[in-house]
């Protein structure tokens, strides 16, 4: 069946009702994409398919920490609609080719719009400007945009093609070079952008009737690009068309993408959009009330919109060297890896898991384009951003789950490389040096990237072990261990110390450390929030460190509920506090499931369940920090179905309590898994293996607790003002 029949089919079954009762309430009713979009969740309500290439979507500013996705719920204009963008991310970028639809000429086209009229779906979103006189609607297929506006009279109406604007983090002229023309019925052309990375975009833009008159803009101050008011004679029913396709490559590769939708209508690719949702959706559904439904399925909507398709419809991208390759199948960008390799790509796993393999092969084919495997693509560039070498537990994680649809060789031989040649934040021979990263010999953050080097020297320990490189896994498995060094053995907590081994004084362990507001020891974040860091790899040594299993509870106990949080909003991720527990920053994470490992799973049970009611909810500011392409969402579907994956490299889940009655889990190849709540006592084990709970196709979990008496009192603190990171 081609890929155009079976949605065909799908939409038939969602709309006639073949092959599930009719009353069924389709789940894409349940998502709300304005949750978010208000504060610092930075989400964007905008239409997308499931890890598509384009997201187009109204543009409020161009710059600044609080639009990274170009949207704010509050902002009272929009510049526009812009094609591509990152959803929930800490730096803005992406923003190409904006459109801007009026009954008037004017340079400056922004307009005011009245909330009420404003309306978002997944694949779908609609707007109307009060001051342009227009109704913008907007959808998308994988690789084509789609615009229709409805104009308050006929005539000559007017499309400003502003080809300057983008989602501009540095205060500089982000366009290198820009060619464009105007042709019959739209505009085409490439630009070279500088910005958070270094990238090309080509782009065609057609509209469903001819231009009939084209004014080029008098450039702006440091203008390297065009902007356009482009002129069209509509008819009695004031409707114009709009199709937007982009390439990493050549206009060829636009026009190609652009061609791959051309016998779609507006209405169809909605509808088609909306089906591909539906089916992602469908593959976990839950028994819970409406209100819960709504948080979830918008929370696994969030969670599927990136990796963001890369690869033209012939199978071209532009690699992070600048050259132009063939892949041969889909490859994927905009991979947030310090973030998604804690929840994400394992939630990938399990509902997407025809994907994973393209997603490791996009990371390899980086690698070798490289040298390196990604710590932060975007449109397939690097920008190098945060620290550790997070794909490697993306690899080792898809092994051991039993995914074998990527060369283990060519695997193994990018990770030792990434792991073992020098980088500017991978300084390996100064590590092997000292046993740690000594902060007079790094530049900040050398606490931080010591306690996240053994992620990536256990995920290569793990997956060179399964390959049968016993020698190679020892040697890692052995590196893993230098976190120990700074632990302080008065304090029990991870503090810097120099190349004389002399720690870090005076040390203050509440204190959180920034590379731009503050820096120091620690990435976002104080010695308390990085202590459970080793966790991650190490659960049983970290224990032993904090001096064993009674400790380690006690110290679980001090940190949530004997520490007052974080004042102010200094500090990127100090929000949604709990304690020290830092929700809006992943470093903490995973600290409420290390519960499992102690005495008292409930105390972590009923944390969890806090966390997810406190921190998620349906309203427009319902996400308490970046969602940072999903990783915040994908540890609330986690938290739903009772099971999270604290140690991503294993292959492992470890077990909690789900927060509603029931889930079931049913993707190609995977399940259907049925989770059920159940009241009266039951034993499970601290963790579960990824083949065996698939094997199950059952799993009962205890009720999650109420919350621990006294335990949570949360501090919600939402930035006017912030600076984003930068390396």
């Amino acid at each position: 069946m081609t890929m155009r029949s079976t949605l065909a089919f799908i939409i038939g079954c969602i709309f006639l009702g073949v092959g599930a009762p009719v009353a069924a309430q389709p789940l894409t009713s349940f998502v709300n994409p304005f949750i978010g979009t208000d504060g610092t969740g930075h989400t964007f309500p905008g239409p997308a398919w499931p890890f598509g290439m384009v997201q187009p979507g109204p543009d409020n500013a161009d710059r600044g920490w609080e639009y990274t996705s170009g949207y704010q719920y509050r902002a009272p204009r929009i510049l526009g609609f812009s094609q591509t963008r990152a959803s929930g991310t800490g730096i803005p970028e992406l923003g190409d080719v904006l459109l801007q639809p009026g009954l008037e000429p004017r340079e400056d086209m922004a307009s005011t719009y009245d909330k009420t009229t404003e309306s978002a779906r997944p694949g779908y979103y609609a707007v109307e400007l009060a001051d342009n006189g227009v109704r913008v609607e907007l959808t998308t297929g994988e690789r084509v945009a789609r615009h229709r506006y409805t104009f308050a009279r006929p005539g000559r109406v007017w499309v400003l093609v502003d080809l300057q604007h983008g989602l501009n983090f540095m205060d500089r002229q982000p366009v290198l070079s820009s060619e464009a023309r105007v042709t019959e019925n739209g505009v085409e052309g490439v630009s070279r952008r500088r910005n958070w990375t270094t990238r090309t975009v080509a782009f065609v833009v057609e509209f469903d009737r001819p231009v009939a008159e084209a004014r080029r803009l008098a450039p702006r101050a440091g203008d390297l690009a065009d902007r356009y008011l482009l002129g069209f004679d509509v008819g009695d029913d004031r409707t114009l068309e709009a199709r937007a396709a982009l390439s990493t490559t050549d206009v060829a590769g636009a026009r190609r993408n652009l061609e791959s939708g051309q016998d779609h209508s507006f209405n169809q690719t909605a509808a088609e959009a909306d089906a591909a949702w539906e089916a992602m959706l469908s593959r976990i559904r839950i028994e819970a009330p409406d209100s819960r439904k709504r948080v979830f399925y918008s929370a696994l909507y969030r969670a599927l919109i990136h990796p963001s398709l890369i690869t033209d419809a012939d199978g071209r991208w532009r690699g992070p060297d600048g050259e132009i390759r063939q892949a041969d199948g889909p490859r994927y960008s905009t991979l947030s890896l310090w973030d998604t390799f804690r929840a994400s790509h394992p939630l990938f796993t399990l509902v997407a898991p025809e994907r994973v393999d393209d997603f490791v092969n996009s990371l390899l084919d980086h690698a070798d384009a490289a040298g390196r495997l990604p710590m932060w693509t975007i449109w397939g560039g690097e920008t190098g951003t945060m620290i550790g070498e997070p794909a490697l537990p993306v690899i080792a994680d898809a092994w051991a789950k039993g995914f074998r649809g990527f060369d283990p060789d060519r695997a193994l031989d990018a990770m030792i490389r990434t792991q073992t040649e020098d980088h500017h934040l991978s300084e390996w021979s100064i590590l092997e040096r000292y046993g740690y990263l000594p902060f007079d010999r790094v530049e900040g953050e050398a606490v931080s990237r010591t306690l996240e080097a053994g992620i990536g020297d256990d995920a290569l320990a793990r997956f060179a072990r399964a390959l049968g490189r016993e020698e190679i896994a020892d040697r890692f498995a052995a590196r893993r261990r230098t976190w120990r060094a700074l632990i302080d053995p008065e304090t029990r907590l991870p503090r810097g110390r120099d190349s004389e081994g002399r720690w870090r004084t005076p040390f203050d362990p509440l204190k959180p450390t920034s590379p731009l507001n503050n820096p120091g020891d620690y990435t976002e974040a104080n010695a308390w929030q990085y202590l459970w860091t080793p966790a991650l790899f190490d659960a049983e040594g970290l224990r032993d460190a904090l001096g064993g299993p009674a400790a380690f509870a006690e110290t679980l106990d001090t940190f949530f509920f004997g520490l007052p949080p974080t004042e102010g909003a200094a500090f990127l991720g100090q929000e949604a506090m709990i304690g020290q527990y830092a929700h809006g920053n992943e470093p903490s994470h995973h600290v409420a499931w290390l519960y499992a490992l102690t005495d008292r799973p409930a105390t972590g049970q009923a944390l969890v369940r806090r966390i997810a009611e406190s921190f998620y909810l349906d309203q427009p500011d319902g996400v308490i920090g970046n969602d940072d392409a999903g990783q915040m969402s994908a540890w609330y579907v986690f938290a739903t179905l009772g099971l999270y994956p604290a140690v991503p490299s294993s292959g492992r889940y470890v077990l909690g309590a789900p927060l509603v009655e029931q889930a079931v889990i049913a993707a190609p190849g995977v399940g259907p898994v049925t989770i059920r709540c159940e009241t009266t006592p039951v034993a499970v084990p601290s963790d579960i293996a990824h083949e065996d709970l698939i094997a199950r196709r059952a799993l009962a979990l205890p009720c999650s607790a109420p919350a621990h008496e006294g335990a949570v009192t949360s501090s919600w603190h939402r930035p006017s003002q912030q600076s984003p990171r930068v390396q």
